[in-house]
């Protein structure tokens, strides 16, 4: 039976992955699409690719911590593979954290408006998890429970959990998410492109919190190597939990509704002190006096020498 590789190419000792390719190429697309909704309202679309890289690197340190702890029974006794760069062994929610916080540092040093960015990187991340998600399917990873379905993926002996050594399909739970992560991806892009009355910043992020969770919420189902907390997927708990917050927060921020959390399109939002700068420049500017006109002195004098 054939299976997948989870080695792309081989350049001489080097090994590329199509993990890695898949969560590259989908991080691309999440930047070239926040770079498009940003030029939109005003911003250098350049902020995007500087973003990318930061929300890149603190990702990936965020989706490694949580997958460590998730699997710590098995890490504490290899220490040495903690920080292995074997192209496996990432935690979503782990690498979700990671970024929003690499997005918050990027934005606090930048002087920009975080809610805002967020909003512009929210729809490109769901479908770079779209794309990433495939990574499971060429490591032969995170399947569900095994079926009989014409969509079931064939799962070779020594990659089966303990307990399936028996069954050869399985659920593929991978292409669950995925779906519906590029389905999420569809409504939060269209929002963020199309919705503007009654829209506040950071409403399309709070979106993403609560689309996601939902969605992996009911993938825990099929997930028979999930990390527990009791009997409950650790996931399942982090989902519930976000479902809950963002919802609180979504009719919060609505109730309150305040001036400086409106949404206005085509403008960027600048920080109070910058525009208190750009006022005092525009009345300075207004303050001085005009230039002296030397145009009617010029022509007397041209007309005194024709006489």
């Amino acid at each position: 039976m054939m299976q997948p590789s989870p080695v792309l190419v081989r350049i001489g000792p080097i090994a590329i992955h199509w993990y890695g390719v898949l969560i590259v190429t989908g991080a691309m697309l999440a930047a070239h699409i926040a770079s498009k909704l940003s030029s939109r309202n005003g911003h250098d679309p350049e902020i995007s690719w500087n973003l990318l890289l930061v929300c890149l690197i603190s990702g990936v340190i965020g989706a490694r911590i949580y997958h460590v702890i998730s699997a710590w029974e098995y890490y504490r006794a290899h220490l040495n593979e903690v920080f292995g760069l074997q192209m496996s062994g990432f935690g979503i929610y782990g690498a979700v954290i990671g970024g929003t916080i690499g997005l918050w540092l990027f934005t606090k040093f930048s002087k920009l408006r975080f809610l805002e960015w967020a909003d512009y990187a929210a729809p490109g991340l769901l479908l770079a998890q779209a794309i990433g998600r495939w990574g499971n399917f060429f490591n032969q990873e995170l399947y569900g429970p095994p079926t009989k379905l014409p969509w079931g993926i064939y799962i070779a002996p020594e990659n089966r959990l303990a307990g399936f050594e028996a069954f050869d399909y399985f659920h593929p739970t991978f292409l669950y998410e995925s779906v519906l992560d590029f389905g999420g991806f569809l409504i939060l892009f269209y929002l963020a492109r199309n919705w503007r009355k009654g829209r506040l910043y950071g409403d399309i992020f709070f979106l993403y919190c609560l689309i996601y969770p939902v969605i992996r919420f009911f993938i825990e189902f099929f997930r028979p190597d999930a990390w527990k907390i009791g009997d409950v997927p650790t996931a399942q708990w982090i989902s519930l939990a976000a479902i809950a917050l963002s919802t609180t927060v979504l009719f919060v921020r609505h109730k309150l509704r305040r001036p400086n959390m409106i949404y206005v399109p085509g403008t960027p939002w600048r920080p109070p002190e910058i525009k208190e700068q750009d006022n005092a420049a525009v009345l300075s500017k207004d303050a001085e006096p005009p230039a002296p006109d030397h145009s009617a002195e010029s022509e007397g004098q041209g007309r005194a020498k024709e006489g």
